[in-house]
């Protein structure tokens, strides 16, 4: 089984032109901002891009990303259970910006959605707001909010999140068929 690594964005910087580039996040996210020349492939939809994938390994080095680095490494684990070697950028894309560098947008005529990690903070906080809200009313609805409560808990201390993949599935987050087949079209050449 190959080993993984990580690379840190300075080390991905100075090698992007011989890595390639694959973003985990969801199409929305990736639409957002991604690291030059990166070919969108959300976590998901990992399987189906498998041979593509070990083909373009085969060509160069890839290199995984995603928002923090938290989904680009279960991409790497689950490359390398298939012999695919990968490497993931530490810290993601949040990283990269943060030293500065710049990032590509794809354009589209879809309202702009919001950072998956956004989505879940949004999502939390009302669902946890509407439980103390009815809670005055019903007090049995005071576990929904410990009920979320404990579900950020157990993300935290698990590195994973229930509710970020349950928003993963919405139709504003999901990709269109279109969009994978033309990267994986691409990640063959």
């Amino acid at each position: 089984m190959p080993s993984r690594t990580a690379l840190t964005a300075e080390q991905a910087r100075h090698r992007l032109d011989e890595l390639v580039v694959v973003d985990v996040r969801t199409p929305a996210e990736f639409a957002s901002g991604h690291l030059p020349g990166a070919h969108n492939i959300p976590l998901e939809r990992l399987p189906e891009a498998l041979p593509a994938l070990d083909a373009a390994a085969a060509r160069g080095e890839l290199l995984m990303v995603c928002a923090t680095g938290n989904r680009s490494a279960r991409a790497c684990a689950r490359l390398a259970e298939d012999g695919v070697p990968a490497a993931t950028l530490t810290d993601g894309t949040t990283g990269w910006t943060g030293r500065g560098y710049d990032v590509e947008r794809t354009r589209s005529t879809a309202r702009a959605t919001w950072a998956m990690e956004r989505q879940v903070r949004l999502t939390a906080g009302s669902l946890i707001l509407t439980g103390l809200a009815l809670g005055l009313l019903w007090p049995y609805a005071l576990w929904l909010s410990a009920a979320v409560a404990a579900g950020l808990v157990l993300a935290a201390v698990t590195d994973t999140c229930g509710l970020a993949s349950v928003l993963a599935r919405l139709p504003h987050n999901r990709p269109r068929d279109t969009d994978l087949h033309a990267t994986l079209v691409a990640l063959n050449r």
